[in-house]
Parts: structure tokens; sequence; C-alpha cells
């Protein structure tokens, strides 16, 4: 008789169904069970001849993943949430949710990522193949984010191009076009900056319902960007971890200079105290923890897959909490420096614009003879004498008093504060096109960092499928980038930027979310925080304690689902408006979107959140075959001889009444045998021969 394997019951879920059973359930005479076995760290991939890429030192893994999570909503959101949730009191639940939720869920990515050394839909697959659409969400999403957030990239090119000037007054956003026509009308009701953003960049339509054709410069623009993307990403890190050393550093060499030029000048005090100055009553906003909670969320970039790819490259005894730490102190740090020198710079704009304000009121007031007022009264005259004045007559005149803070309190943030606000802050600095060219300079390294970590997040999730590996690198990411390029040309027309923002309002929020809350319980809950909490020990000699554990299995759930939550009732009770430029106005208008974008904001929130119940549902009933990779997991024999007995774990003990055959008798049933994997046979149809199995894996024998 054959000897007999114990009976085995599921493992941690890891357990396959037997490959010796054929599609239509019937049993097949000879065949192999395959389990995936969880324990004694067999989840690490630490195979001989290994071929999978890795850091070519510290210094670039650290540089490579801080230049991906400080980006630019370090620079255009960050500084606007402080102005407008309480100043300086905006740090304290800023600071809260980065040590609840950042820095928590940063480390389960990192953390797994090493430990099983594979990108996201290997990761996932390996703690459970119900699992899979996990991975499978997190890349459709990162897709989505890819492709708007190039077009960014796209945008700040044609600002870096067009600030190439010898001096400041050559600035095409210096003044309005002088044709006495509708473009000076429309420019003069707006502004030169204003005008310049909508009109000339842009070239903005009047709605989403009527995009117009691409515009060319843009697609060329775009063209660009997605070019020097893949030349940066197309051999994965061994390219991009070179381009690294400059798309890092140069942002806070810029930084820097900002800082040092800008707390120089007038007004400089005045804009760095407004934003910080607490108003500790916005505290007791819930609104307020939200955006705190959000703005943490999204500038570690989570749940893109990036962190595990990047961790994924790490040796397994690279000490990973000592560098979630430190990069969520560099963080932090990078957006509050970032947010003194954005309102350094905004202080001393203000401080120009009231100057302007007050001269032009001093005329109107002088030729209306008003309290005492000539055409030479100085400013400090204006500031005493202006809110002695009747409001009557200030109305009658429409004047309101010109103050530093009412020019601060005209906040604005992202495109609005990078393209529109601070260009125009730059007119007042000399020279301005040095310092226009450095500026775009810092928001094209800010956007290439996170763009080449989105990418390798998508990419890594492609290269670790079997089908994909037969292919090269360059190969798929030039598939892939072209793709992207072709679907981003709804980007390049009038309607583009209005694309932009629906994409950015439904396609990188709720699925991102979902897929950080999964992710928790999945390595909490599913692969277990003992497990995790050993394997972290066993990497790092550092064993995770209380804090760990109550913010791993309580705290950071309940954060990201209260976010989930009140971003799905946000969208239900007022629905996304974008912001429609108006040409005969001079100003934007809110619109709402219509139907069928709306349609199409929900079909992407589908595609980044279905994938994951489908695959659950396909693999549980066994409607979708799991392609094992036998390195991504250890494989236990289930019948085996005694020769290797030393190798096999305690239940893998065979009866003592089962003896093993003859060796002769092994190789004349293993001739008159097929070795079977599923429903594909191991026998060469023009050669009878049977084929020489691995070692791992053990024959089944026909029972006499």
């Amino acid at each position: 008789m054959a000897a007999k394997a114990e009976p085995i019951g599921p493992r941690n879920g890891h357990e396959l169904a037997p490959l010796n059973t054929r599609a239509d359930g019937s049993e097949r005479p000879h065949g192999v069970t395959i389990v995936l076995q969880g324990s004694r760290g067999s989840l690490q991939r630490d195979v001989p001849g290994e071929d999978r890429a890795a850091w070519s030192g510290k210094v670039q893994f650290f540089l490579s993943i801080i230049g991906y999570s400080v980006g630019l909503g370090n620079i255009w959101r960050f500084p606007y949430l402080c102005q407008q949730n309480g100043g300086g009191a905006f740090l304290i639940p800023f600071l809260i949710m980065l040590v609840l939720e950042g820095i928590p869920l940063f480390l389960i990515e990192m953390a797994i990522g090493q430990k099983m050394r594979l990108g996201c839909l290997g990761v996932w697959n390996t703690i459970h193949p119900w699992l899979g659409g996990i991975g499978i969400s997190s890349c459709v999403v990162t897709l989505f984010v890819a492709l708007y957030y190039n077009v960014i990239i796209t945008w700040v090119f044609f600002y870096l191009f067009n600030s190439i000037r010898l001096t400041g007054d050559q600035l095409p956003w210096a003044h309005c076009p002088q044709d006495n026509g509708t473009a000076e009308i429309e420019c003069n009701k707006a502004s030169a900056t204003v005008y310049f953003w909508y009109r000339e960049a842009l070239d903005a339509s009047p709605s989403i319902d009527e995009p117009g054709v691409p515009r060319w410069w843009i697609v060329l623009y775009l063209l660009l960007a997605w070019i020097i993307v893949f030349f940066i990403v197309m051999k994965g890190i061994q390219s991009s971890g070179k381009v690294v050393y400059f798309t890092s550093l140069f942002p806070y060499v810029v930084l820097t200079i900002f800082f040092i030029r800008g707390i120089t000048l007038p007004g400089s005090s005045d804009g760095i105290l407004h934003m910080y100055k607490p108003k500790l009553e916005k505290l007791l906003q819930p609104t307020v923890w939200l955006d705190a909670a959000t703005q943490v969320f999204y500038s570690f970039g989570l749940a893109f897959g990036s962190l595990i790819a990047f961790g994924s490259y790490n040796p397994p005894n690279n000490n990973c909490v000592r560098d979630v730490l430190l990069v969520s102190v560099c963080n932090a740090l990078t957006a509050i420096y970032a947010s003194v020198v954005i309102f350094s710079i905004l202080g001393f704009k203000a401080f120009t614009m009231t100057e302007s304000c007050i001269t032009k009121q001093i005329k109107i007031l002088a030729l209306h003879h008003i309290g005492g007022f000539q055409l030479n009264s100085t400013h400090d005259y204006y500031r005493q004498e202006f809110p002695k004045i009747n409001e009557n007559i200030t109305s009658a005149l429409n004047l309101t008093e010109c103050t530093i803070g009412q020019q601060l309190e005209q906040a604005a943030e992202g495109t609005g504060l990078a393209f529109i606000v601070f260009t125009q802050a730059i007119l007042k600095l000399t020279p301005a096109p040095f310092w226009s060219i450095t500026f775009f300079l810092m928001l094209l390294s800010l956007g290439l960092g996170s763009q080449i970590g989105i990418m390798e997040g998508m990419l890594a999730c492609i290269f670790d499928i079997d089908f994909f590996k037969r292919l090269t690198k360059p190969m798929i990411t030039g598939v892939v980038c072209t793709f992207c390029f072709t679907v981003g040309m709804i980007f390049t027309t009038g309607a583009g930027e209005y694309w932009l923002k629906m994409f950015d309002s439904f396609a990188g929020t709720i699925g991102l979310v979902v897929v950080a809350l999964l992710e928790m319980i999945a390595v909490i809950y599913i692969y277990g925080h003992e497990k995790f909490t050993n394997d972290i020990y066993e990497m790092t000699g550092y064993r995770p304690g209380l804090y760990w554990q109550v913010t791993w299995r309580y705290v950071g759930p309940f954060i990201v689902t209260g976010i989930l939550i009140s971003s799905v009732v946000s969208m239900l009770i007022s629905p996304p408006e974008y912001s429609a430029w108006d040409a005969a106005e001079g100003h934007t208008v809110k619109k709402s979107y219509p139907d069928w974008v709306l349609g199409i904001a929900v079909v992407m929130i589908l595609a980044g959140v279905l994938p994951i119940p489908v695959v659950l549902l396909l693999r549980r009933f066994q409607c979708l075959a799991f392609d094992v990779d036998i390195h991504q997991g250890s494989i236990r024999r289930i019948e085996t001889t005694v020769s290797t007995k030393e190798m096999m774990s305690d239940q893998d003990v065979l009866s003592p009444e089962n003896a093993p055959p003859a060796p002769a008798q092994l190789v004349a049933e293993a001739a008159a045998t097929k070795f079977t994997i599923g429903d594909f046979d191991g026998v060469d149809s023009s050669d009878e021969r049977p084929k020489r199995l691995p070692t791992s894996i053990a024959r089944s024998r026909p029972k006499k």
C-alpha cells in the first residue's frame, strides 16, 4: 500500500485545493497536493539566485522614500490647511494623527514588503489567495492617480519654459495683452497672472461639457513629461534610483534659498505670523481633525503599493522601524518648513498689494476731499485716519480698508497657489525670471519624485505577474506610459483642469482609503499581529510594543474608517463642484458636474474597489485558479520518503505501518504514471518519459 498522509486542515487559510482534483471536481488518480505554509518565516523570499532588484545603498533607498512621500501636497496643500484650520493650532491634530495613523500604517506597508520581498499583488496573494483583489485595486487606483499627476508636471514644464526670459517685465504673466480687444478686456477684469493661467496656459473652456479639441502645446508638454518618466522608471530602481539624488535633494536646496530670501523681505513676518497664529477654538470642530487625518494619509502616499515595493527591495535584515520613524519626522518637518517659506513670500506679496491698495485709495480720497487727504498723504496717515471716515462715505465710494491680513485671508491651494498666487509674488522679486525658474524646477523635482514612486508601485505589481515576467521591463514600462499618455489626452482639452479636479476628487480618494483599511485588517487580523510582530523582531531585533499593537489593532482602523465614512457622506450630501472659467466676467464660477461625468466617477470608484470582493468570491468558489510561484511560500511535502524525514514538519510524519516501496518499484511506478499539476500534464506528448520532479514536490503513487 502507498504511504497515506495524515489529513491536514487549512493553515492560516493558505491551503490550496488539491491539484490532483480536476476542474470538474472529479479525482485524478495520480497527482500532487501543494500547501502554502505560512509559519516558520516561510513567507520570506530568500531563494538562492533570486533576481529581485535591490537598492544600491541605504542612501538611495532613503532618498527614494523621501522623494516619494514629500510631494506637491507639502507645498500647496499643508499651508492652506494650516491657514484655514486654526493656524498653529492645526499642528496639534496633525501631529496626533501622524502618530496614531500615519506612522503605524507606514510601518505595516514597509515591513510586509521587506518580509515577503514582493510587490503589492504578491504580498496579498501570499497572505491569503482570497485577498489578491487588494493588490489589483491598489494597482487600478494608482493608475488613475498616475494619469492626472503627470498632467501637473506638464503644466510645470509649460511655466518653466515660459520663465526663460531676460527681465521680469518679459515674463508672459507680468502684463495684460495690449490688443485693444476682448483679450485685453478679459485680462483687465481678472489680472495678468489669472488671465495667463486660464487663457494662455489652459485655454479653458466655459464648462466640462464643452472641452473642445486638445491644445497642441499641452499635448507636446504631456508627451515630454511621459517620455521623461519612461526613461526614469524603465529599468525599475536601477534607473530611477539614480534620479532620486536630484529629485529628493534639490527641493530642499530651493526651499532654503527661498527661505533666506523670504525672511529678508518686508511683510514676511506678517505672513508667517498670520499662518501660525494659533486659534485654539478651531480644535472643537470635527472637520479640523478630519482634515488632519486626511492630510497625513495622503502625504505619506499610503495604499498606492509604492511603499510595499520600496520595502521589498531592502535586504531582510534592514531596520525598517528606524526608516519609518526617520521618514515620518522628515515628512512632517518638511511640511512645516515649506509652510514657513511659502507664507514668508506670500506675506511679502500681501505687503506690496496692500501698499498699492493704500496708494490707490489715498488718490480717491484726495480727489473727493475727504478726511483731509492730499495726493501726497503718507501711508501712516491713511492707517490712522481711514478708520475715522464715516461708513456711508466708504461704502458710497466702494472702499474697504487696505490691510495685510485682508490680503492674506484670500487663501489658495493646489494649482491656484502654485500657478496664480505664487507666480504673482515672484513678479515682485528681483530678478523675477531667476526665481520663477528656481520655483518651477522645485515643483518639477517634487512632482517627478512622487510620480516615480507612484509608477514604481504600479509596475512592481505588474512585474510580479508571471505572464509579464516573460517580457522586459522597458517593454512593459513603455506600454504603460503609452497607454497613460493616450488616456491623458482628455486633460489636454479646454476642460483639462476640470477633469483633473474630478479625478482627484473621486479616483484617488475612496479607493485608496478602502485599500488602506483592508491592508490593516489583512496584516493584523488575518496574517496575525503576533506573527507580524515576530517578523519585525526577526528582521530588526526590535519587538513592537504596546503603542504599535494598540494603533495597529484599534486606533488606526478606527481613524481610517472615519475618513472613509466621512468621505462617502460628504460626497452624498454635497457633490463636488468644479471652478469653470467665465471669460465674460474674468473670474471662475462654481458649477456642478453633469450626470454623465458623475457616472464616470462612479465607474472609477467601482473599478478601484470591486476587484477586492470579485477576487474573493472567484477564489472562494474556485472559479479562479491561483497561479502558484513556488518561491512565494514554502511547499510542504504531503507524501515523501524516509530519506527526507528530517526536512518535514511534525505533521508530515508518515504512519509507521506504511513503509516506502523499494527504489526499483518507485522507478516502475513513475514510468507508468503521468505527473499532473491541475489540468496541465507534466509529460511531453512527443516523449513518454516522465519529467523529473522538484525535490520539494512529492509524487503520489497509485494504490495497489
